[in-house]
């Protein structure tokens, strides 16, 4: 079957062309263009596949990069060339019909792996061909003391053949011999070159230990040293090396010479330099981006004792209007005019200012006395929003409302330094905006608001913000894996993960709780299903879900729960539902009906916090459980050493019951092996808690679960 006209194959092709064209002129090759471009065909096929990974293919960045190195594409302008073209047409024949911004992160993404990769294999070839040039020096070791080496054919053909720069001195640094290559690093002829001596090339960047190797191996006393270092060219110019210098003996073993060999690396460093650039700055305004920022923010936190910051978090308001109204290219502008107010407005030492995104900007400060120096920074920027901005003959009035957050160094994260930054910032902008306002640890709680969350709910579904993590349950008889709770959480894009109990009360206010019960549901069969295909000796894995009071009375539960099942390929018995005490307290038939049709298909019913209610103990014989799950409670004053007997008692009194029901006991908040141990005499069936392990992503579970499938 042929490819369409113009169609992905076609489309890919032509991508690989414009690739082999750029890079063809810079690469030491016996092939022809069109076999060059064979070559390249898979790359540029690889590249396209990793472009629509859903996952960052940082794998196959580094592995393209590498594969030029081993196509002969060992000139640094190769790379270049090569990044240029992944930066200007990867996207525009390979990108179809995805997102256009997603796939311009993903572009970038592969652009740093794949420099990544070249700079490893190049590295390794050049170090590969260092040996082979060490290992031909010193084969003609007994001929050098006569005529340094001139006559030994082999050592001649690579010292004058080799891409690397290589020089022999004597032990007082008189350079005696240089081949071709690095009078071309340096710009010099051999003759100027033959009047240097080694000690005089020093440089203001050279690392401490650099002239104590050197002292070291001239006086004997080490064989060779590596470092990476700079040399200033006759013009100015840094050049800068990978420089290994190694001690030539003579036959009674004496030191004679030094062999250096060098490896230009000025391309590369100035390379690196951009792309880390590119990735710490914003393209539009060139202000420091969010991760440059995080990294300093990080460093302002972690500084020594008396140290303080200042952070001011801004907020342009009525910004979409302009987007909106006049385009997003006069919005750009308008981005780009503040930005550089705002740099203007932090030129003190400690300062700095970086866009986050959008139209939210940041101002950090740091010293012993931000106290002060944030609140000026503040109104300084407050001042410079004042005078309207001209975009296209209009005059456009900014305002602004900033968050500020002061204190001492050491004492929160970044995370929660910009959480509680953002919260201010809206309070601010709640009371009217174009005003600055402290942070305050209560007015931040507050500014959590339900409405806040409710609304945000909806959509964070839709944008996949939520994920789920899982808690293994073990048997305390013989410590083997049995499954896992499944535990939803929320990454607000805002105010970072939430826990359940942030919003699982908002969902069931709103009814969204069915379609989020749902997805958790099908996730986590999903996850139980694999369980079992990747650790058939480890026994049957049982996935536990809570199950929302307001899912109860959902007409659907009952057929939703067997579709997934059905669609998932799962038993109902790797299924286990657990429902809290308090939502079966006086239930009805017609709320029980639901549980009784799934406990007959073989679906584990659970009494979740059982304890903690008032339900009367002769209610469990009508209700659907096969499992009761003991509050953490229970388990908190066995921390305690000895532990209350009066609480023993009770527990042991509610296991004897439920075993006399045909009930299992699964206990919550383990912390101690002893707690563990307590239980387990106790005669508690499974457990689950810290002691174990914390909620975590499936893996764990793999991880736990292969163990004790393999002892």
């Amino acid at each position: 079957m042929t490819a369409e006209p113009d169609g992905p194959k076609d489309r890919l092709r032509r991508f690989a062309t414009i690739w082999s064209r750029a890079v063809f002129p810079v690469t030491s090759t016996s092939l022809t263009r069109p076999e060059f471009e064979e070559r390249l065909l898979p790359l540029a096929r690889r590249l396209a596949d990793a472009l629509h990974s859903r996952t960052v293919a940082a794998d196959e960045g580094r592995a393209v990069g590498a594969a030029l190195v081993t196509a002969h594409c060992t000139d640094p302008e190769a790379l270049t060339r090569t990044l240029d073209c992944v930066d200007a047409y990867l996207v525009l024949y390979c990108g179809e019909d995805g997102d256009p911004e997603e796939l311009r992160s993903r572009c970038a993404r592969l652009q740093h792996t794949m420099a990544a990769g070249f700079a490893q294999a190049l590295r390794e070839r050049t170090l590969a061909e260092q040996e082979a040039i060490s290992a031909a020096a010193l084969k003609a070791q007994g001929v050098v003391a006569q005529a340094l080496h001139a006559t030994e054919a082999r050592f001649r053909a690579v010292f004058e053949g080799a891409a690397i720069g290589i020089s022999i001195a004597d032990l007082e640094g008189n350079i005696l011999q240089v081949n071709g290559a690095l009078l071309r690093m340096f710009g010099l002829s051999e003759q100027n070159m033959q009047t240097r001596n080694v000690k005089a090339w020093t440089h203001p960047e050279d690392a401490p230990q650099t002239w104590t190797l050197y002292d070291e191996l001239v006086r004997g006393e080490r064989e060779h040293y590596h470092v990476e270092k700079a040399f200033y060219r006759p013009d100015g110019t840094v050049l800068w090396t990978n420089l290994t210098v190694s001690l030539l003996r003579d036959a009674d073993g004496n030191p004679q010479y030094q062999l250096a060999l060098m490896e230009d690396t000025t391309e590369r460093r100035l390379l690196n330099l951009r792309l880390r650039y590119e990735a710490t700055h914003d393209a539009l305004t060139g202000l420091p981006n969010r991760t440059f920022f995080f990294e300093r923010l990080e460093k302002a936190l972690g500084a020594g004792d008396g140290q303080r910051f200042g952070l001011c978090y801004l907020d342009l308001d009525g910004f979409k209007t302009v987007n909106d109204s006049l385009g997003h290219a006069a919005g750009d502008r308008l981005l780009v005019e503040v930005a550089d107010r705002l740099q203007a407005c932090a030129t003190a030492p400690g300062e700095m200012v970086a866009r986050l995104g959008g139209d939210e900007f940041v101002a950090l400060t740091t010293g012993p006395d931000t106290e002060r120096d944030v609140d000026e920074l503040a109104a300084r920027i407050m001042n410079a929003l004042v005078t309207p901005v001209s975009i296209d003959g209009r005059s456009l009035t900014v305002r602004g409302s900033i968050g500020i957050v002061e204190g001492p160094a050491g004492e929160r994260s970044p995370a929660e330094v910009l959480r509680s930054a953002d919260i201010t910032m809206y309070r601010a902008k709640s009371a009217g905006g174009n005003r600055f306002e402290l942070a305050d640890e209560e007015a931040d709680a507050r500014a959590i608001t339900r409405h806040g969350l409710t609304t945000a709910l909806p959509t964070a579904l839709d944008r996949g913000e939520f994920f789920i993590e899982y808690q293994p349950l073990v048997h305390l008889g013989d410590g083997s894996v049995r499954g896992a709770e499944a535990l939803v959480r929320w990454l607000h894009p805002q105010h970072g993960v939430l826990g359940p109990d942030r919003f699982i009360p908002l969902a069931e206010h709103t009814g969204l709780i069915v379609p989020l019960g749902r997805w958790v549901l099908e996730q986590s069969v999903r996850q139980a299903r694999e369980w079992r295909e990747r650790h058939v000796d480890a026994g049957p894995l049982r996935i536990n879900v809570n199950l929302s009071p307001c899912q109860l009375t959902h007409p659907a539960l009952v057929q939703d729960t067997v579709d997934i099942l059905e669609r998932a390929g799962v038993a109902p018995d790797a299924l286990c539902l657990e429902v809290t005490e308090s939502a079966l307290i006086g239930a009805d038939d017609a709320l029980l009906k639901p549980l009784r049709r799934l406990a007959e298909m073989g679906v584990d019913i659970a009494l979740d916090d059982f304890g903690t209610g008032y339900s009367n103990l002769a209610n469990l014989r009508r209700l659907p459980v096969s499992i009761l799950k003991l509050d953490r409670s229970f388990t908190q004053s066995m921390q305690q050493f000895p532990a209350d007997p009066v609480d023993l008692k009770i527990v042991e009194g509610i296991v004897a019951l439920a075993h006399s029901l045909d009930l299992a006991v699964t206990v919550e908040g383990v912390e101690t092996g002893a707690q563990a141990e307590q239980l387990r005499i106790l005669g508690c069936d499974t457990a689950q808690g810290w002691y174990y392990a914390r909620p975590g992503p499936p893996d764990r579970l793999h991880d736990l679960a292969l163990v004790d499938a393999t002892g």
